[in-house]
């Protein structure tokens, strides 16, 4: 018997935005989720991800955020979600990413879908449906995701609708103050497939997304969001250094282009104008920078530099820097990006308080120097959010971080303490409970959950693994019949 000895016992939470598909093998990483009170990951974010396909493709593009599946080598979801039985200690559910989907059928040909293109792509989001993936998801500013049309990604979703699944998308346009034309798309999406509509790491101020997830609603279409407790963003170097119609390129051609003076003469002139234009990051982009990951092991001490530090270090400016970090990494590195306005605790933790909020860390795992968010979010929530400001009670937290997430997407009976559900339970010390991770120190586990339960099964006890391996590949739970032939 488990003694709750004081503690709050919760439904576990679920992570509804992570890109520990790859890493959630490592001891490590395990131990990072579940000192949380994660227990389900929800995986195949921003479009990219190994299945369906031989994972080659996100294994290379997609390299600084996800990482190398270790087992993963084809052909379908189900072969991905089988390989998570048994070999871990907590859930891995799995959304189909549209632009994995059409890199099987068109490459990274950035033209329209044909109507044989466009029937081969649903056919493939068909598959990964009754493979039991729970939704589809997009990367709108990643390649080849940023080629798709509304129309199109419409269409992908249409496999979606029977089920009551979603569609979860990192918005084109951008985010903070330019969300709206991100959003009208997404609900015009939403509304043609019939499907609810989730946003991904929906970091607008608190105001504008309570408008717009009004509108939204008002449009007749179910929304949804995930968002963290942190101001400073994590993605792929390259996306922000590199124009989109370069990233479009197969690597070599990439790093072909990077080696050549006239090529990075061009991006100096033409491009890098424009990235000191972002909104976020403005002219001091390279001290707002910070490397987190890269593989080459000549820069192995660059994680945890600004590009500005990284320059100085080396004797460069920023741009040469920047461009040389990817040079050497084969495009495989990945940064934490600060902002220049933070947004203040009252602001997020009105953000939060929004009905439609699920708790997602986007965290990622590849890295010496990571965002804390994959190791902090969770606790964050709960120490700030919850114990501190008020702006969530301890009933509503659970439903923010496990139950709505657990219905959105379909994961069976998870997400409630009753008799005959699924037994996934963390016991949380409500006045200990707190993020230790920092942007200084970002490897730091949470504090104050030191027992969780996955399917009855001690997975955490005293903070440690117990090596107890009751996990595996959660499946959608409400699927329909396939209705093709």
């Amino acid at each position: 018997m488990l003694e709750a000895g004081g503690r709050l016992v919760v439904p576990g939470f679920v992570d509804s935005h992570s890109h520990a598909e790859a890493a959630v093998f490592e001891p490590e990483v395990q131990l990072a989720l579940l000192r949380q009170g994660i227990t389900t990951v929800i995986a195949g974010q921003d479009g990219v991800s190994f299945a369906p396909g031989d994972g080659a493709f996100a294994g290379e593009y997609f390299a600084p955020i996800n990482g190398a599946h270790p087992t993963y080598r084809g052909p379908r979801v189900a072969d991905l979600l089988a390989g998570y039985d048994g070999r871990i200690p907590l859930g891995v559910a799995y959304l189909v990413p549209a632009g994995t989907v059409r890199h099987e059928v068109m490459g990274r040909d950035s033209r329209p879908a044909l109507p044989a293109e466009r029937e081969a792509m649903m056919d493939l989001v068909a598959d990964g449906i009754a493979d039991g993936a729970v939704g589809l998801s997009t990367g709108l500013d990643y390649v080849p995701g940023l080629f798709a049309e509304a129309d199109e990604i419409a269409a992908l979703c249409t496999p979606l609708a029977p089920h009551g699944l979603p569609y979860v998308t990192h918005m084109r346009g951008g985010y903070e103050h330019n969300a709206q034309v991100g959003v009208e798309e997404a609900t015009a999406i939403g509304a043609a497939a019939g499907v609810p509509v989730h946003i991904s790491h929906f970091h607008t101020p608190a105001g504008e997304a309570w408008r717009l997830m009004d509108w939204m609603a008002a449009q007749g279409v179910r929304g949804t969001f995930d968002a963290y407790p942190y101001t400073r963003g994590c993605s792929m170097l390259s996306m922000t250094m590199l124009p989109p119609a370069l990233t479009a390129q197969e690597t070599d051609h990439v790093l072909e282009q990077l080696r050549s003076p006239e090529q990075r003469e061009v991006l100096r002139r033409d491009w890098f104008p424009q990235v000191a234009q972002n909104p976020s990051l403005g002219e001091d982009w390279p001290e707002l920078i910070t490397v987190a990951h890269t593989s080459a092991a000549e820069h192995a001490w660059a994680p945890g530099l600004t590009l500005a530090a990284v320059a100085r270090r080396r004797g460069t400016d920023a741009v040469d820097a920047a461009l040389d970090l990817l040079l050497a990494a084969r495009l495989d590195v990945n940064v934490v990006m600060a902002v220049r306005d933070q947004r203040p605790a009252s602001d997020l933790g009105r953000l939060f308080a929004h009905p439609g909020h699920l708790g997602g860390s986007d965290g990622i795992f590849v890295g010496a120097h990571p965002h804390p968010r994959a190791r902090g979010t969770f606790a964050a929530f709960l120490a700030t959010y919850v114990r501190e400001r008020g702006d969530l009670s301890w009933a509503e937290a659970v439903q923010h971080l496990s139950t709505s997430a657990a219905d959105l997407f379909a994961l069976g009976d998870r997400g409630r303490l009753r008799p005959g559900a699924i037994a996934d339970l963390a016991l949380v010390a409500p006045e200990q409970v707190r993020e230790a991770a920092t942007y200084d120190a970002p490897l730091a586990l949470a504090e104050g959950i030191d027992d969780v339960l996955v399917g009855g099964v001690p997975v955490l006890a005293g903070g440690r693994l117990t090596g107890a391996l009751p996990g595996g590949g959660v499946r959608a739970s409400r699927l329909a019949p396939d209705p093709r032939p």
